[in-house]
């Protein structure tokens, strides 16, 4: 480095480092980002109050142009860019950013989409009537002044702050290492507290809370901190520590329109800090995803008078149910988080509320008394001039004669102060008084001005005296601030309620969950698909691109929890109620992507619906290298937005295939050339997450595990091959061997049939469903089936497109009575 001398000094440059990153860490702490305790405000904002203030901008004086304040600051006192002033001084003036805005501003100041505001040049601004609170008795020696920037001028370390600015309004920054959040409050609250304080020095937090609700906010919204009629634990930890947070809603009422009878959401405030356009686009964006259900229209009818966001609503939407997806997907709820950093005494400090209002207290006390002591000190110097005053006019004829008889001024003061015993102040004022103080009138208010002055000097002397008085003028001077500008509170303040449980206003339905190849998932009620024959063609189940494909058809409960099993052995969940409902067949329903994380490259081999949690079954996993898995349902309690790991893979390996089951079945693993073994599932062990599994089956050469189920009791194996040949197998003909085996026969595969393609175990009650490549949906009861030995090759079941194949099938409760086709779709006719 280079010293003043100009010498050239080695360092290190780690030292070098450390020494000036600190010295910037200090200067952006204490000079830039956090405000101080005792006037709420940081450098700026207190320059470019004081600028307004010197350059005469009072609340009633004309406007002025924003560049020529901006100016004023910049030369005088803040050698920074003109940007951050002007964007401080707008915020100061916008009533969305501040409870009680310090700047009356005149012009575009932004709105609370965050429209930028107009340039400097065409804006406008003065000092708002509440900023003379502020800035009350700065001339009085009230606080102490620094030189500036460049020692030409003076500014003052602190403003005088009648207003307790850092609670009202609050404070936000972010400095090094810390950074502070403190949210406004309602001033009449605040005041409150800080009378009671004064009359309280032992006051609790807790009691200080019973006058201050929480926090108030400039957009008003909903505050969830009150418990009853209790202060809720959230609230009172925030206060009392200085850190926390409160949950804040945006007001939303629910209204049913004379006209169409179709019920709306109007949204009238929103959470602080909250972008109107930004939230707009985020809903919009929600419906178009699927991911909220039932808004058909979203209309911002804001204006000058108020906010107002319409969300119009399906007939058949809940709309409790879309608002309380609105609070949790959207920031129409969000969190406050409060974090009360001030600088105290130049030192950053976390404050609780009462050492918030303590130090407001004790900083008032401070400026009442120097105010004091500055008017006093006035006082007396203006008595003792009066006193001498008085004295000539006793000895009027006397004085004139001295004075005409004087040969200079210097001789008259002289001799004034030598005959009369007055100082040179006294005798100077005498000189200096005019002829036409001599009258009687003038002579009479002398004398009451003096007498004024003496009671005057004695009223500061005792309060002077007495800290008791001084804490009592402060406490005059609050309830006065309160009563000129208290208002009532914009947060309202309710109590802590819980949210509405989606579970609680779902109903139970049997739907069907389908996924495209391509990820696009959907269900739709199970009562859509009507019933065909054997041989029928089917109808379409969904809409799919011309290279896209039905890949997964799952019947399950809309409380299911939906696990998806990728070939890379993850798993991501979800309720069957979060996959967004379509009232038709033929769409393609949303990207599965946007309803769970799905990894890149993640594709889904298996879904499987798992009632509960909390049952003593267990997950079946198997791969197409024939491995098996076993793990109890409980380890996929928790799973996280971005999955788990549900098997450890091999290289070149794929998970094929996932079932719930319980311990007592057996395992049937199918294979695409036709083989099949049958072995008890107590045979696999028990394994974590994040281990492999064992051998289940042993593979022929180019053979390859399609489907993995679970046996017990007299059941069916339903086999259908990739060109639609079917065939209903009974379970007994299926030996029973040990898990490792090479198996049996279980469907004759030659050219005509295709490889196997799909294998599930059935029940003789039930009906199935079965999906084209090309998403055509095909139901019929298993009667239409035929029952065949193992070594047959089974009957066209589903006739197909020339390019067409099987792809998935799926089982349905036999009990279940299918309703007519809402389409009008008869049933296939019999192949």
């Amino acid at each position: 480095m280079v010293t003043q001398a100009g010498n050239v000094r080695p360092v290190k440059i780690e030292e070098e480092m450390r020494s000036s990153y600190l010295d910037y860490a200090m200067s952006v702490i204490v000079a830039r980002a956090l405000p101080d305790v005792r006037d709420g405000l940081k450098p700026v904002h207190r320059r470019i109050l004081f600028a307004m203030h010197e350059l005469g901008l009072r609340p009633t004086s004309s406007y002025k142009k924003s560049a020529r304040i901006v100016g004023e600051v910049l030369g005088k006192y803040h050698p920074h860019g003109d940007a951050p002033v002007y964007e401080a001084m707008v915020r100061m003036a916008q009533d969305f950013s501040l409870r009680y805005p310090l700047v009356d501003g005149q012009g575009n100041f932004g709105s609370v989409d965050d429209d930028p505001p107009a340039a400097m040049r065409y804006t406008e601004a003065r000092l708002a009537h509440v900023a003379e609170e502020v800035l009350m008795d700065i001339e009085r020696d009230t606080v102490d002044f620094t030189r500036n920037f460049d020692e030409s001028l003076e500014e003052p370390k602190v403003m005088p702050a009648r207003l307790p600015n850092l609670l009202v309004n609050g404070a936000s920054g972010i400095a090094v290492g810390m950074a502070t959040n403190i949210p406004p409050h309602n001033l009449g609250e605040v005041c409150d507290a800080i009378g009671y304080l004064i009359d309280n020095p032992e006051a609790s937090v807790e009691e200080l809370l019973r006058f201050i609700q929480g926090p108030d906010f400039p957009t008003g919204a909903e505050m969830k901190v009150k418990q009853g009629d209790s202060t809720s634990p959230d609230l009172l930890q925030a206060y009392s520590t200085g850190v926390g947070r409160v949950i804040v809603r945006a007001k939303a009422e629910i209204q049913e329109t004379s006209r169409t009878g179709r019920r709306q959401i109007f949204v009238t405030e929103l959470p602080y800090q909250v972008n109107k356009a930004t939230l707009v686009g985020k809903i919009a964006e929600l419906v178009r995803d699927k991911r909220i259900e039932g808004i058909t229209d979203i209309r911002d009818e804001s204006d000058r008078r108020g906010m107002r966001v319409v969300l119009e609503l399906r007939r058949d939407a809940q709309p409790e149910v879309i608002l309380n997806n609105l609070y949790k997907l959207t920031s129409m709820q969000m969190a406050f988080n409060i974090n009360m950093l001030a600088l105290v005494d130049g030192q950053p400090r976390v404050l609780n509320i009462k050492q918030v209002l303590r130090y407001y207290v004790e900083f008032r006390q401070v400026v009442v008394e120097r105010r004091s002591r500055f008017e006093l000190k006035k006082a007396q110097e203006r008595a003792h001039i009066l006193e001498g005053l008085r004295i000539a006019i006793g000895a009027l004829d006397l004085i004139i004669r001295l004075i005409r008889q004087s040969p200079d001024v210097d001789t008259a003061r002289q001799q004034l102060m030598e005959q009369f015993k007055l100082t040179e102040i006294q005798a100077q004022a005498i000189l200096d008084m005019q002829l036409r103080r001599l009258t009687a009138l003038d002579r009479q208010k002398l004398e009451e001005e003096y007498q004024g002055l003496v009671k005057r000097i004695a009223d500061l002397e005792a309060l002077l005296a007495d800290p008791a008085k001084i804490l009592a003028v402060v406490r005059e001077e609050t309830i006065a601030l309160k009563e000129e500008f208290g208002d009532a509170r914009r947060t309202t303040v309710g109590e802590v309620v819980s949210e509405f449980r989606r579970e609680e206003m779902e109903p139970h339905e049997s739907i069907v969950v389908t996924l495209s190849q391509r990820g696009y998932i959907k269900r739709i009620p199970l009562s859509t698909y009507s019933i065909h024959h054997r041989g029928g063609k089917g109808v379409r189940g969904m809409t799919t691109r011309e290279d896209d494909a039905m890949q997964h058809l799952l019947v399950a409960d809309t409380h299911d929890l939906l696990l998806f099993f990728t070939h890379k052995g993850r798993v991501y969940a979800c309720k069957g109620y979060d996959v967004p409902r379509d009232s038709s067949r033929a769409t393609r329903g949303i990207y599965l992507p946007n309803l769970v994380n799905l990894a890149e490259q993640g594709r889904v081999c298996a879904v499987v619906a798992v009632p509960s949690l909390q049952s003593q079954e267990h997950l079946v996993l198997a791969t197409k290298k024939g491995i098996i898995k076993l793990m109890p349902v409980q380890a996929f309690a928790n799973i996280r937005s971005s999955g788990l790991a549900a098997m450890n893979l091999k290289e070149n390996d794929e998970l094929v295939s996932a079932r719930l089951s319980s311990l007592d079945k057996r395992a049937i693993m199918v294979t695409e050339l036709g083989r099949a073994l049958v072995f008890p599932l107590g045979e696999v062990p028990l394994r974590s997450r994040q281990a492999g599994g064992v051998k289940g089956i042993r593979l022929g050469p180019g053979d390859k595990v399609v489907s993995m189920d679970t046996v017990n009791g007299e059941r069916m194996l339903l086999s259908l091959s990739s060109e639609g040949f079917g065939k209903l197998t009974p379970l007994r003909n299926f030996p029973v061997h040990h898990r490792g085996g090479g198996g049996v026969m279980a469907f004759r595969v030659s050219d005509l049939t295709g490889p196997l393609a799909a294998a599930q175990v059935i029940a003789e009650a039930q009906e199935v469903i079965v999906v084209s490549a090309k998403a055509q949906v095909f139901r019929t009861n298993l009667s239409e089936i035929p029952v065949q030995g193992r070594s047959s090759r089974g009957a066209l079941v589903m006739r197909q497109d020339a390019e067409d194949r099987i792809a998935s099938v799926a089982c349905l409760p036999g009990a279940f009575k299918p309703q007519p086709s809402k389409d009008g779709l008869r049933p296939g006719r019999p192949g």
